[in-house]
């Protein structure tokens, strides 16, 4: 058995609801009542509630869910003794209540509305209802051996890692792959992210990202062979932020490695320059122009390589965020993934282009 509690506002929609055609099963108690219809009932509470003007949530809503092995033993009469307990233990013997049971899903439960304001104008105190109703629910099935809520919830945890053998095959496949192919394309650095994903889409497991309603990505989901797992079920090296960070590394070492040759390429060309000019002048070089393109001329490259580099780095993060909801790439063709990264890489140097900072 299962107890919930819960202060309310809405107390005419309450009882309309619970005494509702097709829903009610059998109207159980009317404490402290003389009506007997969901509009009487409330003329009655509202009585007592009126005098009580600073509450705002005037009534309680209780539902008591019974399991479906042991309804078949509770009579009518042992359903009647076990909302009367209930709302005693909970205190509501100086309240007004109503208690029915439904029949509109496969198991048996009961509703209890009260009035929040008891016959002497007090406010029943909330505070922790729920836990309270938990409590309650728990002792009672005790004393009338009926099934606990907590313990049935505790044993299906337990049970819930070899529940199913097949999704446990499953996920150990795709974590197989995952880890293989996670080691063979850290390495590379600039393309490694977008070839690890190319590859996992060609080895049948596809990943989805999930949104919050503002439509930001807090999550990944893998798909193989019709299971799907959350990242944090394959490993903690395959959530959304820790897949990126798997690749920083290589990421740095590459760009430092091109910006350094880039440096020496620029060093070279100026040397040469140099060198070739150290001839025989028509014009002294004290009174020789040197123009301002040649004179940047080195940086001028430095520069342009570096902000290639640059771009680079977030190109393979860049193709997957433009994919939409799957950050897998659909191909038809083994190319597709370093067509796609070069492709990347052009529109961002001619961006950069346009608003004079690079090529």
């Amino acid at each position: 058995m299962i107890g919930k509690c819960k202060a309310i506002a809405h107390g005419s929609n309450a009882l309309e609801y619970i005494f509702r055609e097709g829903k009610l099963d059998k109207a159980l108690l009317f404490h402290n009542l003389c009506g007997t219809t969901p509009k009487e009932i409330y003329e009655e509470m509202k009585m007592v509630s009126d005098y009580n003007t600073r509450c705002r949530n005037k009534f309680l809503r209780i539902e008591i869910g019974i399991a479906p092995q042991d309804e078949k033993r509770l009579s009518l009469a042992s359903v009647r003794n076990l909302a009367s307990n209930f709302a005693i233990r909970m205190e509501l013997a100086n309240h007004q209540w109503v208690a029915v049971t439904h029949k509109d899903t496969d198991n048996m439960h009961i509703h209890i509305i009260a009035n929040r304001i008891n016959l002497y104008g007090e406010v029943y105190d909330t505070t922790f209802v729920s836990n309270r109703a938990a409590r309650v629910a728990e002792e009672l099935s005790r004393k009338y051996g009926l099934t606990i809520a907590k313990e049935v919830k505790a044993e299906r945890t337990h049970q819930k890692a070899k529940a199913n053998p097949t999704r446990e095959q499953t996920k150990q496949q795709v974590q197989k792959i995952c880890y293989t192919l996670l080691d063979r394309y850290k390495d590379p650095g600039i393309a490694g992210y977008s070839m690890f994903l190319y590859s996992l889409s060609k080895s049948g497991v596809t990943i989805e990202r999930l949104k919050n309603k503002q439509g930001k990505v807090y999550g990944l989901k893998f798909s193989y062979n019709g299971q799907c797992f959350k990242a944090s079920e394959i490993g903690r090296e395959f959530g959304y932020h820790s897949l990126q960070k798997n690749f920083e590394i290589a990421n740095k070492a590459e760009t430092k490695k091109t910006i350094t040759k880039a440096h020496t390429i620029a060093d070279k060309t100026t040397k040469n320059k140099v060198q070739s000019d150290t001839g025989y002048q028509l014009v002294p070089p004290s009174r020789s122009y040197t123009s301002p393109a040649n004179t940047n001329e080195s940086s001028s490259i430095a520069q342009a390589v570096g902000n290639v580099a640059s771009t680079a780095i977030n190109a393979a993060e860049e193709i997957i965020s433009g994919a939409g909801g799957l950050i897998n790439p659909q191909t038809h063709g083994d190319d597709y993934a370093e067509t796609a990264w070069q492709h990347r890489l052009r529109n961002q140097a001619k961006k950069k282009k346009k608003r004079g900072r690079g090529l």
